[in-house]
């Protein structure tokens, strides 16, 4: 028996407006590529050949994504906690958006450096 949820099981109980930036969220990575929604047991995946990014809390007005990384991204504006995975070479950074514009240009180019490692490009 799987113990995964299914996308309804994370919506449920969610502000419309955390929904819809959950949705904003989805349609920016399809603009970038072919994506697939993979609810998991405590977090959201995305992925395309592989899992490259996470929605780790649906919040009431935010929601918190995870993109890991073989290396920290020290130099930017957009995350809020770059930390690594114990134990690897991983390195787990921290996005947390408000607003829809909250994704803006640098955020889309992290989003696609993720996409890219999530495709085997």
């Amino acid at each position: 028996m799987s113990t995964d949820k299914t996308l309804s099981d994370f919506l449920e109980g969610k502000s419309l407006y955390t929904v819809a930036l959950f949705d904003h969220l989805v349609i920016e990575y399809r603009q970038i590529g072919g994506v697939s929604i993979h609810p998991l047991k405590s977090m959201i995946a995305f992925a395309a050949d592989k899992k490259f990014a996470y929605v780790i809390q649906l919040g009431k007005n935010f929601i918190d994504v995870v993109f890991p990384f073989k290396q920290p991204y020290q130099d930017n504006f957009c995350f809020n906690k770059i930390k690594q995975v114990p134990g690897t070479n991983d390195y787990n950074h921290h996005l947390r958006i408000y607003l829809p514009e909250d994704i803006n240009d640098e955020v889309r180019h992290y989003m696609r450096l993720a996409y890219e490692n999530g495709s085997g490009r």
